[in-house]
């Protein structure tokens, strides 16, 4: 797969870190906690799955990074894996990531978005405010590289501001409930247990945009260095805030009123701030959902546009305008989040991308010991920190994760549709002429 011309190197390390964090802090924060405390009941081994969660984020990143910096093109999994192994593995990841790997999130986000709006101003339609916030954005983004970087940075410390105001209020307000966060005698077992491997699953959606920057390496400043500092500063950015976020919610709330609940912040809001803390929580997670729709709605396009370099009968999604945007592949996946607005919900949208989008991640990190046996001369500006350990926590925390969604009766069927999606994939990539081939 050849490497060809993209859009200006004009993205800076902070911007890059900027989508990395607006990426990951998403609605899963606000509203996975309401689907651990049921099965995992403790403090401590709630701490223990977010803990894990980040780990195997981090590990995954510092794996990313060496790709990247080895790889510089942007599209992420299509590139690599079409790269490592045929340019068929790789055109399944991105077709994935295409069709629903990033319009999902962005339709879950802007959903979420209406949904805390109305709120916050009763009588307004939120499907009216979802459909709004999408287009809002998808016109920043269509304009030049420049502004999209402005707005992101912006609205990504912005959303950082909002979630510290949150943590410093939670610790500030005297503890209602009475939770530890030390080890009990039972924390083992259920860290052992298949309750706790089904909320690592919703804990690693909440984390998943870790390998965000990857997908914009042709727009990066000097990559080498942007992609380890983004990725790997950002998820430890991420999993500190996750964690603090967490033990507020479980040190004010009380765990009868999350379980099985996805609003979870806004009725933390209400023990923190009072009466009106649900309406001031839901303003504060209206503003950094901008932040998240922004930068999946960047991100996504990046790859459409890679695949449409690489295939003939899609190369109209390779189209740019004067600054190097990918206008047709924004347009597109646009398209594609206003028909998800209308016809999906949270639960089905997570479920049909999770285990696709899983194993498309760890048969990358697995690239990272085949790259290596099969191109040791390839020049490597930055090696996997911790190689071959970290490695293999994210391999075997995943093939953790996938075995568990399949064995899962409420994951399996999704999971398996998710897994039809690829095969059809599969169909169009044989079926279309291609342009550029390795």
């Amino acid at each position: 797969m050849a490497v060809v011309a993209e859009g200006k190197h004009t993205i800076s390390p902070l911007t890059a870190t900027c989508i990395v964090v607006a990426n990951m802090v998403g609605t899963g924060i606000f509203t996975s906690l309401g689907f651990q405390v049921a099965g995992v009941p403790t403090g401590f081994a709630i701490m223990a799955i977010w803990v894990a969660g980040g780990i195997c984020a981090l590990c995954g990143a510092l794996s990313y990074a060496e790709l990247g910096a080895a790889l510089p093109r942007s599209g992420g999994e299509y590139h690599f894996l079409g790269v490592i192994y045929h340019p068929a593995v790789g055109f399944l990841a991105g077709w994935i990531s295409a069709t629903v790997g990033f319009a999902a999130p962005v339709a879950i986000a802007a959903i979420a978005f209406g949904t805390y709006f109305a709120e916050v101003m009763p009588g307004l339609n939120p499907l009216v405010l979802s459909l709004a916030v999408v287009t809002i954005c998808t016109l920043v983004l269509l304009r030049d590289l420049q502004l999209g970087s402005a707005f992101q940075n912006g609205s990504t410390i912005l959303k950082i501001a909002l979630i510290l105001v949150i943590i410093v209020a939670g610790f500030a307000v005297r503890s209602s409930e009475p939770v530890s966060f030390l080890p009990t005698k039972t924390d083992g077992a259920l860290i052992l247990s298949a309750p706790f491997a089904v909320s690592l699953y919703w804990v690693m959606y909440a984390y998943s945009g870790w390998n965000a920057s990857t997908y914009i390496v042709g727009e990066l400043r000097n990559p080498s260095r942007t992609i380890p500092l983004s990725v790997g500063l950002g998820t430890v950015v991420v999993m500190v805030l996750y964690l603090a976020m967490n033990a507020v919610f479980l040190r004010t709330t009380p765990v009868a009123e999350m379980v099985g609940k996805q609003q979870v912040a806004v009725i933390a809001g209400s023990h923190i701030f009072g009466g009106a803390g649900a309406k001031v929580v839901s303003l504060f997670i209206c503003l950094g959902l901008v932040s998240t729709v922004s930068a999946m709605m960047w991100i996504g396009p990046r790859i459409t546009a890679a695949m449409g370099e690489d295939l003939r009968a899609l190369n109209w999604l390779a189209r740019r305008n004067v600054h190097g945007v990918p206008t047709t592949a924004i347009l597109t996946q646009f398209t594609i989040v206003i028909i998800l607005l209308l016809t999906t919900t949270f639960q089905t949208a997570v479920n049909l991308v999770q285990f696709s989008l899983t194993l498309c991640s760890a048969l990358a990190v697995v690239g990272v010991f085949v790259l290596r046996w099969r191109r040791p001369d390839l020049p490597r500006p930055y090696r996997t920190w911790g190689y071959p350990i970290t490695p293999l926590i994210f391999l075997v925390i995943s093939l953790w994760m996938l075995e568990h969604m399949l064995a899962d009766p409420d994951t399996r069927t999704p999971s398996l549709r998710g897994v039809a999606l690829m095969v059809l994939g599969l169909a169009v990539y044989f079926l279309s002429p291609k342009t550029r081939t390795a």
